[in-house]
Order: C-alpha cells, then structure tokens, then sequence
C-alpha cells in the first residue's frame, strides 16, 4: 500500500511533513504500541491516536525494573495515559518475563531487548494483532548504523534499523525512522503532551549514551550516516534480489562463479534453510560454507551451528546424511 492508497483524515490541523508521511505509511491494522513513556513512544502514541483513529492500538510497556521509584513510575505514567484515551494496556515486569527466555546471561541490554521482545510476542499472539510498532526514529537510526560502523559491521549491518521486519512470527514496523527526535519532542509540545525522562539515557555508563553525544557534537555526522545507511540499505536490497537460489545439494560452481557478496549471502540463505538460526548464519559462518566452495583445500566435512554436518563430494556440497 502506498501513500496514494490510502489517505486516513488528518485531525486537530495540520502536522509536520515528516509525521504526516509516517501517519500515512501505515496500513489499516490492530497493533501493539511499545510504550516506554519516553518522549518518542509517547508522540507515536499520540500521533496514531489522534490522526490514525481507524486504528486499533494496544499499549505495551514493560518495567525493566532497573531505576527503582523511577521505573514504577514509568509503568504508572503509560497506564494512566493509555486509561486516559481509553486504550487497551498490558504493563509487566522484567521478572514476569525474564525466567521464560532461553538465554538469560550476557549484555544486560541485550537480555532486556529479549524482555521486551518476548513480551510484544505475547500481546500479538494473545490479542491477535497484526504486528508492534515502535518508535524509533531517525537519531536512533544513525546511532545504531554508527555503532556497527565501529563494530566492523558489514554493508548488510550498515543498512540500519528496516521500517518493517520480521522476528520469526512477530511483525515489526518502525514507521517513525524517517523522523528527526527533535520533530517529536516539538510536535509533543505542540499539542501540550507530558513525557518521561529516563535519567540512564545520559549517562556514560552506556556505549549508546556515548555514540549519541558524539553525535550531537558533530552535526552533520548524523546525516552522512543515514545516507550512507541508505545506500547500504539499497545494495542489500540488490544483493538479496540476485544471489543465487542454492538447491539441497549444489555444486560448488554456484558460489565459485559470482561475486564474493553474492556468494555470502546464498551461503547464508542457504544455512537457514537447513535450520541454522539467521543470527548465525551470516559473517564468518557463511564465509566458512563459501571457502568450502571456492577453497579445494579447506575441510570436506564441516559442523556449522545447529548441530548441522555439511560435506563436499564429488563437487558438490550438502548436508552429510
């Protein structure tokens, strides 16, 4: 659906180009909203209540239990506006959630990311809604292009944050991404809207803190990323349209002959297919299965993660039965 599809009726005046362009993105659905009670949620919120009224929207937030008072209070703000205009609203704790994730050691962002994305499956799944959306928007596009930049991240990394992707069953979309954070914070006052502050979103405690900082100081740094993410965003978009389809079996000449971003991407398809979760499959993984491939001299029987047993025989690679 493109924007000349479908034109919702804009209510309470006219908004900035850019809100109006992420108003109009979304297609007619039943959504969960993440809420944090932040500034950015809290105008997403907003704007698709009070200019997408054909939507049906469910409030989700989840208190990280981590700043004490501060994050009860969190929870209390986003029920009670949720209350306010009459929406649905789940509020849980990180500990309601936490002891249910396979994986509950590591980075403590990463472990609350897994919080909160467990949670929205939850409220999809239970309510039978058409996806979540959350509010992130443009600064935090540019930071997380930033930071895998740092990261050595490759073309695919750098392509950012997708307005709309796929987490096995859970459908996300973004629809905020093309929208400055100041807009946000400007069309909140605007319209006389109350907001959180998390204190922890600046201190230096977190590499993410840092980056946006950084940011801040360097004005159009911002900028070049985001263009520099679109760009990747593109080739991507090339590459998953032209490698290879790779059968079960397949002879080595497939990924000898194109390429070497090409190849790794029909490496790493082809990896998922055979059950290696997409979180392994690319980087050095896929890389493993292309030198398989291209490299006489490299192992003929390899494990990749799964448990999965791949060979080459006879110039052609597939699974060991």
């Amino acid at each position: 659906m493109t924007i000349d599809d479908f034109r919702p009726s804009i209510v309470n005046g006219m908004i900035d180009p850019a809100l109006h362009e992420a108003v109009v993105w979304l297609a007619p659905g039943r959504y969960a909203v993440g809420v944090s009670g932040g500034a950015d949620s809290v105008a997403l919120l907003h704007l698709l209540h009070h200019h997408r009224r054909e939507l049906a929207l469910h409030v989700v937030h989840l208190d990280h239990q981590i700043r004490g008072k501060e994050s009860e209070g969190d929870a209390v703000f986003v029920e009670e506006l949720a209350r306010s205009w009459r929406l649905p609203c789940t509020i849980a704790r990180r500990s309601e959630i936490e002891p249910d994730l396979e994986e509950r050691e590591g980075n403590p962002s990463a472990r609350y990311r897994a919080c909160r994305l467990e949670l929205f499956r939850r409220v999809v799944e239970k309510e039978k809604l058409d996806g979540v959306l959350l509010a992130h928007h443009a600064g935090d596009q540019a930071e997380t292009i930033f930071q895998r930049l740092l990261r050595g991240s490759a073309a695919s990394g750098l392509a950012g944050m997708a307005r709309e992707a796929h987490l096995g069953k859970l459908r996300i979309l973004r629809p905020l991404l093309g929208v400055p954070g100041v807009v946000l914070r400007k069309y909140l006052a605007s319209v006389k809207q109350s907001w959180r502050e998390d204190a922890s979103n600046v201190t230096d405690k977190y590499f993410r803190n840092r980056l946006r900082r950084v940011l801040g100081q360097l004005g159009d740094l911002g900028e070049s990323l985001l263009r520099l993410g679109g760009a990747c965003a593109e080739l991507k978009k090339w590459v998953r349209s032209t490698a290879p389809q790779l059968a079960e079996e397949f002879p080595v000449a497939m990924l000898r002959n194109v390429p070497d971003i090409l190849a790794a991407e029909s490496a790493r398809r082809w990896l998922v297919a055979r059950g290696v979760r997409p979180a392994e499959a690319g980087g050095d993984v896929a890389a493993r299965l292309v030198a398989m491939a291209t490299d006489a001299a490299s192992a003929p029987r390899q494990h990749f993660p799964g448990g999965i047993l791949v060979r080459r025989r006879g110039g052609k690679i597939g699974v060991a039965g």
